[in-house]
């Protein structure tokens, strides 16, 4: 079988260049970032020294491919016009450092409607998405909705939730979608039997289409099917179990998508992690 793109998010502290380093240490072939600190609205500009840093270590090293995940403030849904505009600005700066490093994929969660209603933060966020790929006509970089477990307002926990949303974006070859098991599962997708996980499947495929999954976390989850609570924990560890990250690993279909791990713990965690998968391999 193909090598598979199995890797983890690791810490950019020091430096960008240093997630690089970072993942081939834990023995990673794909790895996720942040480009920026995750929990503030404006970051210091990324140097062209750091970006070419960036791009000379990952030319060198064994990681195949990497992804950026968006900060976690950023809602492109908000009825709240200074949020919506700061998140706005925000995601586009976010967009800017992933071309600058170039990385391919950017990966965020879609946003919260916060009591407006789900229709009219879905037609927020698309709206949003227009506003900005226009103004990067000429980046490469594909925007990656992210599946949400749901919890409070967040909108994405259902797949025709992504679907509403990129059906109202005018130029579709930008966007893409990354599935996280741990946010499926705790939507109510069921992926712990082979005809459960087939079925998800199935119906990821019929309302999005596989050949737009760019991106797969791989998370168990703390939390039980349904609860719509947004809790990762570490392979094997939780109400998802064992099987699933099997079938995952092993489903032809999925050879070519970076499988990323967010269970807690840091590195050591993440190694065994990565073992444990490693050894499902058919």
């Amino acid at each position: 079988m193909t090598e598979q793109l199995l890797g983890a998010h690791v810490s950019i502290s020091g430096g960008v260049y240093n997630a690089i380093a970072n993942g081939e240490k834990i023995g990673a072939a794909a790895i996720q970032i942040f480009s920026k600190n995750q929990t503030r609205w404006v970051a210091k500009p990324l140097s062209d020294e750091d970006a070419e840093k960036f791009k000379t270590a990952w030319q060198n090293s064994t990681i195949k491919e990497v992804v950026i995940h968006d900060s976690y403030l950023i809602n492109l849904g908000s009825p709240k016009e200074e949020t919506l505009q700061k998140s706005r600005v925000t995601f586009l700066d976010e967009i800017a450092r992933a071309e600058k490093l170039g990385i391919g994929y950017l990966v965020f969660h879609p946003g919260s409607h916060l009591n407006s209603g789900e229709e009219t933060g879905l037609q927020k966020i698309a709206e949003s998405l227009n506003l900005i790929i226009n103004q990067t006509p000429d980046y490469k970089v594909r925007l990656l909705l992210e599946v949400t477990a749901g919890q409070g307002t967040n909108l994405g926990y259902r797949f025709e939730q992504l679907s509403s949303i990129i059906e109202q974006v005018e130029n579709k070859k930008r966007m893409g979608i990354c599935l996280d098991t741990a946010h499926i599962f705790a939507a109510g997708y069921d992926i712990r039997t082979t005809e459960t996980y087939q079925n998800t499947m199935a119906q990821f495929d019929s309302v999005l289409g596989l050949d737009n999954l760019f991106c797969i976390h791989l998370n168990d989850s703390k939390k039980e099917l349904g609860s719509r609570v947004d809790r990762h924990n570490n392979i094997g560890g939780g109400f998802i179990g064992i099987e699933p990250f099997r079938m995952i690993v092993n489903d032809p279909r999925l050879v070519k998508v970076p499988k990323i791990l967010e269970t807690p713990g840091g590195e050591e965690e993440f190694m065994k992690n990565l073992a444990l998968l490693k050894s499902f391999l058919n």
